[in-house]
């Protein structure tokens, strides 16, 4: 079950969970399970949208490690939408640039991904009233 903190938009097989404001301990754990519930619901794309995240500790680093874990495993793709120079200088330092490919939006993040399960990035809403969440 998805955490409302966290709606998830979904075409097909590809999945875009937005999160929002600051992320640590006090609900990292609700966005990774957000993210895993979208891998065992069938996402074979994931982008998590971070563009409106202001902070982001080490807990939701945590948190996209074990999503980019989960991905690998099942051969998914996973997906970062930063644009905040905090969040941005936290996932450089500590290599998670390294690991999951990061894009300044979530239409650019959408683009990079295979084209037989592209969306199209033109009709992703990235407001939560817009979201079909699950």
């Amino acid at each position: 079950m998805s955490d409302e903190r966290f709606p998830t938009t979904w075409s097909g097989q590809t999945a875009v969970i937005a999160a929002a404001g600051e992320i640590d301990l006090t609900n990292a754990e609700s966005l990774r399970d957000a993210l895993l519930s979208a891998f065992n619901a069938g996402a074979s794309c994931l982008v998590v949208d971070l563009t409106a995240v202001t902070f982001l500790d080490s807990a939701g680093v945590t948190a996209l490690v074990r999503a980019s874990r989960r991905a690998s495993a099942s051969d998914a793709a996973l997906r970062l939408a930063v644009t905040a120079p905090a969040v941005l200088r936290v996932l450089n330092l500590v290599g998670i640039d390294q690991l999951i490919p990061i894009y300044p939006s979530v239409g650019t993040a959408l683009d990079s991904l295979p084209q037989a399960t592209v969306i199209d990035s033109s009709t992703h809403a990235p407001s939560e009233s817009d979201a079909t969440e699950t």
